[in-house]
């Protein structure tokens, strides 16, 4: 079933889940813009409520972006949300903070806030969390147009701490554009973090991996991550390949000094009329698929999301299928 708003798009989007209620965070901007790839710049985060992932009601926007110098000054990206071992909901998501108003180029960090239900966020602007440049490409460290360090998603890490997966680019490769990697940072408790070497190696072929997640699904861990076709790099855009949502088997990604993921085996999942796709376990267990749609079959931009769609893997073919149209 879609979720859309009349006045406002509406794009990639996260979960969190109550144990009595899912809770749909979404990003969306007005479509008096005129301009969808205004939306970028406009972006505020939303909330959702259901109990089925069928029917949702809409609680309107829950967080903006600070303004002024703040590293959230003009837009709030996508993240994810967790709850803490004091029962404290802790949402992470992307600040962006654009150079000048004529120009891609911008800034984006890792930002908290922190809610008792869900709705209501406290931010921790003291928390915020940069590219390190140990490990990551910063503005101007190549052709690459933006400081690439967005979309955390976090989750239990192996040793009762936590770990969070970031969009980002390395800071080499032979090939300036095939940067894309899996960024890494731990938290011994949700509050202090430092940033790790990254979970994959450039040159897999993707300017960038957004919206990344892990998932455990019949029997084997999957990375899930979207990359368009414009964001292919390498071989792939040499081999005039297109992009969408991917996935690739990733049973070495155990924690933040578990083994590299071969980010270059990554399967198209679905192509990008779908995009920054999210999974969710329903109350039965399954994993349904969720994703905003990206353009309709004229090439114009829908900006609405639909799901639930099953999720299953094939260990033989070693790939993640979707049921397009199903519902659970």
């Amino acid at each position: 079933m879609p979720f859309s708003r009349d006045d406002h798009w509406v794009w990639d989007m996260w979960f969190a889940d109550d144990g009595e209620r899912f809770h749909l965070y979404y990003l969306h901007a007005p479509r008096s813009l005129g301009d969808p790839h205004l939306r970028h710049r406009n972006a505020r985060i939303g909330h959702a409520v259901s109990t089925d992932l069928h029917d949702w009601t809409d609680l309107g926007e829950t967080l903006a972006p600070s303004g002024g110098d703040a590293v959230d000054a003009h837009a709030t990206w996508t993240g994810s949300v967790v709850q803490g071992d004091d029962g404290t909901w802790h949402l992470f998501s992307t600040g962006t903070r654009f150079l000048r108003p004529d120009s891609h180029a911008n800034i984006e960090t890792v930002v908290v806030a922190t809610s008792h239900d869900l709705h209501t966020w406290v931010k921790h602007p003291e928390r915020s969390l940069s590219a390190d440049p140990a490990h990551y490409e910063r503005l101007g460290g190549s052709v690459w147009p933006e400081e690439a360090w967005r979309d955390p998603w976090v989750m239990r890490a192996p040793d009762g701490g936590w770990w969070m997966l970031i969009t980002a680019r390395a800071t080499h490769g032979p090939d300036e554009l095939d940067r894309g990697v899996i960024g890494v940072a731990t938290s011994p408790d949700l509050v202090t973090w430092s940033a790790a070497a990254p979970l994959s190696a450039p040159g897999a072929g993707f300017r960038h991996l957004e919206v990344l997640q892990l998932i455990d699904i019949d029997g084997e861990r999957v990375l899930l991550f979207s990359c368009d076709t414009p964001a292919l790099a390498g071989e792939r855009e040499r081999a005039g390949e297109r992009g969408g949502v991917w996935a690739v088997a990733a049973p070495t990604a155990t924690g933040p000094n578990g083994g590299l993921v071969d980010v270059a085996s990554a399967h198209l999942v679905h192509d990008e009329s779908l995009y920054a796709a999210r999974a969710v376990q329903d109350r039965a267990g399954r994993w349904q698929l969720f994703g905003f749609r990206n353009h309709d079959a004229s090439g114009a931009f829908v900006g609405e999301i639909v799901g639930p769609m099953p999720l299953t893997w094939s260990s033989r073919e070693q790939r993640l299928s979707v049921a397009v149209g199903a519902s659970a």
